[in-house]
């Protein structure tokens, strides 16, 4: 399985249209967007809670934030800088590299929900940069956006699921496909989580409640954003079972192993046991058992034995995520409400 993989052409008069020849990747496509006859139903569901989750940045009135932010206590300020400047750059990679996945994946339907996924990713980024915009000023908002170039842990960060993303551009093989898939999986299910507590954290201590707000829909949107990819892994564990041997899921649960790791060294480069209400230990032990969470939704063996249950510690995170409009289930990393007060309910 080290051949190249097929390019969809955009343009396929002898393409298949019959359901049961329609295939993840190397698929024989003719990318018409048939919304009554879909292979994989998922993605009809999907795509349909998707595009009844639209929000705007700018509906998050952070009048409040604004005085806050120059209230916070050093270590604050500081980790949310160092969290904002993560984000921003990861979700700007996310927007630029989910179409290089799109130009491989034959099943229309799947690459109608990252045409989506896309753009959400571009309103998180935007979602970002209102929250600098409006809190900052434009000096401290440059120095914040580019604090990777300066700070080594945050750009070896970033460098780890970008050069991931970089080796399937020179390599287009199947199995470079699959380790930019459980990359992407694990961006939206293990990389992101630390960033979400601290702003639930300063949210539960009445500090920047417009932020966690933003947050809380960023959140809602990275979990289906998960759900996604967990689905498209178990597809092409179905499809294509040499993809899965046991030597190459080592691979892949060394990589939500060493996302893992990442996570937990950067809470303690940021947080430490500087920030009220969190501490290392409380941020090591959700990490870890997250990184279960990830494994088990892949079907995959789990990493840490004694991290099987989530933390009492930190249940209030997933407990503050589900406040008001969000309700997610974290195994199944469903999305089950939306931003619209008129949306249809549609649990997936």
């Amino acid at each position: 399985m080290n051949e190249k993989l097929a390019r969809k052409p955009l343009f396929n008069e002898f393409g298949d249209a019959d359901l049961l020849k329609k295939r993840m990747i190397n698929g024989n496509t003719t990318n018409l967007n048939d919304f009554n006859n879909m292979k994989y139903k998922w993605a009809a569901d999907w795509y349909r809670q998707a595009m009844n989750n639209f929000w705007i940045p700018e509906e998050v009135n952070l009048g409040q934030d604004v005085k806050d932010y120059r209230r916070l206590v050093p270590a604050e300020r500081a980790a949310y800088d160092k969290t904002l400047s993560f984000l921003i750059f990861l979700d700007s990679i996310q927007t630029a590299n989910l179409p290089n996945i799109g130009e491989y994946v034959t099943a229309s339907e799947v690459n109608l929900c990252l045409t989506i996924q896309a753009f959400q990713e571009a309103v998180h980024s935007q979602s970002y940069s209102y929250m600098l915009d409006t809190i900052c000023s434009p000096e401290e908002r440059d120095a914040i956006l580019y604090q990777w170039k300066d700070d080594p842990l945050l750009l070896a960060r970033n460098k780890f699921i970008g050069d991931l993303y970089n080796e399937f551009q020179r390599e287009r093989t199947p199995f470079c496909l699959m380790r930019t898939l459980v990359a992407n999986y694990i961006l939206e299910g293990v990389y992101f989580y630390s960033g979400f507590m601290f702003f639930y954290n300063l949210a539960r201590n009445g500090k920047m409640p417009g932020s966690a707000q933003e947050i809380r829909y960023i959140n809602r949107d990275e979990n289906t954003h998960l759900w996604l990819f967990r689905n498209i892994i178990l597809e092409m564990k179905q499809e294509e079972p040499e993809l899965f041997t046991s030597e190459r899921v080592e691979v892949y649960r060394g990589m939500i192993r060493e996302g893992v790791a990442q996570e937990i060294r950067w809470a303690e480069h940021v947080f430490g046991d500087k920030i009220e209400g969190l501490s290392s230990a409380m941020v090591r032990d959700y990490i870890r058992w997250l990184g279960n969470l990830r494994c088990a939704g892949i079907g995959f063996e789990p990493l840490f034995e004694d991290c099987r249950a989530e933390p009492p510690s930190m249940t209030w995170v997933s407990d503050y995520s589900n406040a008001n409009m969000v309700k997610t289930d974290f195994f199944e990393a469903r999305s089950t409400a939306y931003a619209k007060s008129g949306a249809l309910v549609d649990d997936l």
